[in-house]
């Protein structure tokens, strides 16, 4: 079985775990009612951003205004009364989160819609402390607004990322997978992560892949885009052995040219040097010649005298 699969079929059996207790989800079967349940990729495409929500405050906002900007933004769709599986998401995305040295409302920003038309802004809120307070960051107040709207623009915004989910009449839960998605600053989708746990690695360089280079230092760009990629069936950044020869063989190259380099000069100095010596030799030379042919012949008349 797959890993998309692995994480539906485990996130599922735990949403429904208070209200179906005799359903079994086999390993490589699903059942009916969880048709179209599931993560469609739809990497590069724009969310769909002329959607109004009410925040945790109770503030009517436009999704365009808490997504367009400098920032990544990493977008989660869960509901606030959720059993188990929104909560593993949530606290496994804040988990590795803490692990990162990248600062919300900063660095990047997330922002959480509830899938549950039913849930308002006070639910809202009190969810919203206490993620950021298990996040352990002195975030703006600004920073990852906790948002529920109407069922119209909820529905519009899961297909409009491919977050697919179900209504469950007889538990009052919703059946949905666990997900979280990476948006660039310009509001398109760049990467969606469908795990309950992030390892800080893979955020930090899903982060600096979304924000284009805008976040994070040399380093992160270099292992970025010269040692890992992204796997979807691994769902994590792996070293990619294409990237780490194409890095080797420049560094080679770099190496060779810098050492021929150092060659020529130190042979240009050589040349320099030897031929100021030779000079300084010859001069010498021709002095010593002048003057001993000078000094007997003195001498000899000298003599004759």
């Amino acid at each position: 079985m797959n890993r998309p699969i692995r994480i539906l079929a485990a996130g599922l059996a735990i949403c429904w775990a208070s209200g179906s207790a005799a359903a079994q989800i086999l390993a490589d079967e699903l059942p009916e009612e969880l048709d179209g349940v599931g993560i469609v990729q739809r990497l590069d495409a724009p969310v769909p951003l002329d959607l109004m929500f009410v925040d945790h405050t109770g503030k009517d906002v436009v999704l365009r205004d808490l997504i367009v900007g400098e920032r990544p933004i990493v977008l989660t769709l869960n509901y606030y009364n959720c059993p188990m599986l929104c909560s593993l998401t949530l606290n496994g995305m804040v988990d590795g989160l803490r692990e990162v040295d990248l600062n919300l409302g900063v660095d990047y920003d997330i922002v959480t819609v509830s899938i549950n038309p039913k849930e308002g802004p006070e639910l809202a809120a009190q969810n919203r402390k206490g993620y950021l307070a298990a996040l352990g960051q002195d975030a703006p107040d600004t920073a990852w607004p906790f948002l529920t709207g109407t069922q119209d623009n909820i529905e519009t915004l899961a297909r409009g990322i491919g977050f697919g989910y179900r209504f469950d009449e007889r538990s009052g839960d919703y059946a949905h997978t666990a997900s979280i998605t990476f948006v660039t600053p310009d509001g398109r989708i760049s990467k969606y992560m469908n795990d309950v746990v992030f390892p800080p690695r893979d955020l930090r360089l899903a982060m600096v892949d979304a924000s284009q280079g805008r976040v994070g230092g040399l380093i992160d760009t270099l292992l970025l885009f010269n040692c890992f990629q992204w796997d979807p069936e691994a769902g994590s950044y792996v070293p990619s052995a294409w990237k780490i020869m194409r890095l080797g063989g420049l560094i080679t190259v770099v190496l060779i040219v810098a050492g021929v380099l150092i060659l020529l000069r130190m042979g240009r100095r050589d040349s320099h040097g030897g031929t100021g010596t030779d000079q300084t030799h010859a001069a010498g030379t021709t002095r010593t010649n002048t003057a001993g042919p000078t000094g007997p012949a003195l001498q000899t008349g000298g003599l004759q005298a």
